[in-house]
């Protein structure tokens, strides 16, 4: 799956620590592949169970994913997005764009 990130993911992740951030590769890799699954089929079961992907209620178009539940608490924000490649094909992506945990909610 592609993906981008926003400004303010990347300094989210600057602030985890280094298990956090394990933490967060671990359940991202879980993720790709059911995002891989889910584009191709547009099955809504495509999400593991463990990840809770759903969508954010005050934030249209914007879902939450969390990588970590056992403290401290783990969620990311993200979005579907298309990505042009260098010959033109459009590519559906995600953009990540917050990391954290519940207070990424007030601007996620």
């Amino acid at each position: 799956m592609r993906f981008e990130r926003t400004e303010p993911f990347k300094a989210d992740y600057q602030r985890l620590s280094e298990d956090e951030r394990e933490k967060f590769r671990t359940a991202a890799r879980a993720f790709n592949a059911a995002c891989d699954h889910f584009v191709e089929t547009k099955d809504p079961s495509s999400w593991p169970g463990n990840l809770r992907v759903k969508a954010v209620a005050s934030a249209p178009g914007i879902f939450e994913m969390t990588w970590n539940f056992s403290g401290p608490d783990g969620r990311a924000t993200w979005e579907w997005v298309t990505v042009i490649d260098t010959d033109g094909r459009h590519w559906p992506a995600v953009r990540w764009r917050r990391l954290g945990a519940h207070r990424i909610f007030r601007e996620p």
